[in-house]
């Protein structure tokens, strides 16, 4: 402070000068009074003045009086600076004759220039004063961050919250006293100094809570060091763990691949051709078969072991003794992979076909048929029974749940799959789109043509191909096929089946991590019904229909048995283009793929023959052996 304080005689002269040059220089603007928010200080910028003026008004002054012995200006000094030396009067010349305006004119300009060297000097103390004030300024704002930033150790510590709030009310008004003060150039060097003295008293306090705030400081540095030093080692048992859980992501990897060569061993352990068998209850209002009609043999390991063999027994009339003796009765034997009786439950048949529908998922085609005469529940055994009854469900929504529900666990190993399915008919060597809607119907010719140049990959032109990707999706794709399908009354159904359809999945699943890509057809095939030729003399137009379509039934199902012969004797020549069904059907049928078919029987004896030439054609069939699969792997 002694280096801002001035001397008294020079303070003196500094005032009377400001007093005397009050009448040219504009009074400052109050400075508001009203309370500020915090963080904000009460000091409001001055704008610097550019250089001394002189009003009109002082020059008419200085020409009507008597020019005054000049006084020297003491420019204020700043702290840590030394005093500027005084500046030496001019003498004051003598009193001119009236008629010297020329000499009058010289003594006022000099004057002029005296009182611009004195506004000059003026305005370099008031700059000076304004430097102050800034800093005095800054200084407040300072003091309200740290208010701020002080404000919750206040709040802990009462007694000296306080004290601090009036210590900041006290700031605040001497800011505001300072503002109202820069109005007036009056006593504005001794209020600075006063409020300086105050400022630095504050400044010790400042200091010392800075110490305190300091200590602070280090103290949660050292706690960010601890801190740092724990996220450095929790960032080493990171990247262990991402280390470790690659490995195992590979581990698992070489695992899955593992699962998926055994499971295909498996699969071909038990042939990559299979029958079933299985036969449908005797409805309500059909006749009940004799006893021993249909006897379903225990499997090698007793009753516990699902039955593999059925045994018909059957009655010809015609070697009936003369005597009237019944005539003898004739068994036949059959052997399967499984036999289901007539009260096996849909998830009992799709439990043992599930692992085959999986080998669809990890890349090998795969073909399901259902096969039989016209009313033995073929349908039901592919598609389900009427109505939303989840325990009738058949076995293709029950495969797509199946699907669906392995490939979301696959999909945390890093798999991805899509799914694209179709629906179509095979109708007197026609083939229709089963899921086509409004004017699609009827619409352009399906055929099947290769995808592409050099493809193996057989598609339907003018068929739809839909993107799934959930049960709900599949269910309505089911019902709009079974309105489109082409069904008709026969003599052992009201409502047959007159053609071949087939479902269709695409599969295609990936690793993109491991670039890894596999896709498989499975496909789902609901065979028309077979029955015997009945050509009488006398047929109408409807019958004639009949006879054409079952004409064309029996052709495209001996094709079925022509190709499945020749790929199990390794024929060069595999008849497939002989029906559009075996054509259609071709890449999953042969040694990539997978086959398995469900012959149908009924239980009712009047429909023994029909039975026994199904079982018959089962048979040749599960006698077949195709060569091993192979996945379809990029």
């Amino acid at each position: 402070m002694e280096n801002v304080l001035e001397p008294a005689k020079k303070r003196t002269r500094i005032q009377g000068t400001a007093t005397k040059m009050n009448i040219t220089r504009p009074r400052a603007p109050p400075l508001s009074t009203a309370p500020l928010p915090q963080g904000q200080t009460a000091a409001q910028k001055i704008p610097k003045r550019t250089g001394p003026r002189c009003s009109t008004a002082f020059v008419t002054v200085l020409k009507n009086q008597k020019p005054a012995p000049a006084v020297p200006a003491v420019p204020a000094q700043k702290p840590g600076t030394s005093a500027a030396p005084p500046v030496v009067g001019v003498k004051k010349p003598g009193k001119r004759p009236a008629w010297d305006l020329k000499g009058q004119l010289c003594d006022l300009n000099a004057e002029l220039k005296r009182c611009r060297e004195k506004t000059q000097t003026l305005g370099q103390e008031n700059q000076q004063l304004r430097d102050q004030l800034k800093e005095a300024q800054q200084q407040a704002k300072t003091l309200g961050t740290e208010r701020s930033t002080l404000k919750e150790e206040l709040v802990r510590v009462q007694a000296q919250a306080e004290q601090g709030q009036q210590e900041l009310g006290s700031l605040s008004t001497r800011v505001l006293e300072l503002e109202e003060r820069l109005g007036t150039q009056e006593g504005l060097v001794q209020a600075l100094q006063k409020e300086q003295l105050e400022l630095q008293e504050e400044r010790k306090a400042l200091a010392t809570r800075l110490e305190e705030q300091e200590r602070r400081l280090q103290t949660s540095e050292a706690a960010l060091s601890s801190s740092q030093a724990e996220v450095a080692s929790l960032q080493q048992e990171t990247a262990a763990q991402a280390t470790l859980l690659a490995e195992r992501g590979d581990r698992l990897h070489g695992l899955e691949m593992e699962r998926r060569r055994l499971h295909n061993q498996l699969q071909e352990l038990k042939g990559n051709i299979r029958v079933f068998c299985r036969v449908r209850p005797v409805l309500t209002g059909e006749p009940s078969p004799s006893p021993g009609f249909l006897l379903f043999p225990p499997g090698p390991a007793g009753l516990s072991d699902p039955p593999t063999r059925l045994t018909l027994s059957r009655s010809d009339d015609r070697r009936g003794t003369l005597s009237g003796a019944p005539a003898p009765t004739t068994r036949h034997d059959f052997s399967f992979d499984r036999v289901f009786p007539p009260g096996s439950r849909q998830d009992e048949v799709f439990e043992e076909i599930s692992m085959l529908v999986q080998s669809a998922l990890d890349g090998y085609p795969v073909c399901i048929f259902a096969y039989g005469q016209t009313g033995s529940g073929k349908t039901f055994t592919m598609e389900g029974g009427p109505g939303e009854d989840p325990q009738l469900e058949g076995l293709i929504p029950r495969a797509m749940r199946h699907l669906f529900s392995v490939a979301q666990e696959l999909s945390g190993q890093g798999w991805t799959y899509s799914f694209v399915a179709s629906y179509v008919e095979i109708y007197n060597e026609t083939v229709r789109d089963l899921l086509a809607t409004g004017a699609r119907k009827g619409q352009g010719v399906c055929e099947i043509r290769r995808a592409g140049p050099g493809s193996e990959e057989l598609t339907v032109t003018n068929a739809r191909y839909v993107p799934v990707s959930c049960e709900k999706e599949v269910e309505t794709l089911l019902h709009l096929a079974r309105q489109n399908r082409a069904v008709a009354q026969t003599a052992q159904n009201e409502r047959s089946s007159r053609s071949h359809s087939v479902f269709q999945l695409q599969i295609s699943g990936e690793h993109a991590a491991r670039g890894l890509q596999c896709g498989a057809p499975l496909n789902l095939v609901d065979l028309a019904g077979s029955e015997r030729l009945d050509s009488g003399p006398a047929l109408g137009p409807g019958e004639r229909d009949r006879l054409r379509e079952t004409q064309a039934i029996n052709s495209s199902l001996s094709t079925l048995g022509l190709v499945i012969m020749a790929l199990s004797n390794k024929e060069s020549h595999v008849p497939y283009r002989n029906s559009k069904l075996t054509y259609l059907l071709q890449n999953s049928l042969g040694g990539s793929a997978k086959m398995l078919m469900f012959v149908n029987i009924s239980p009712l004896e009047e429909n023994v023959s029909e039975s026994l030439n199904s079982l018959r054609f089962a048979s040749k069939v599960n006698q077949c052996v195709i060569g091993t699969a192979q996945a379809n792997k990029k």
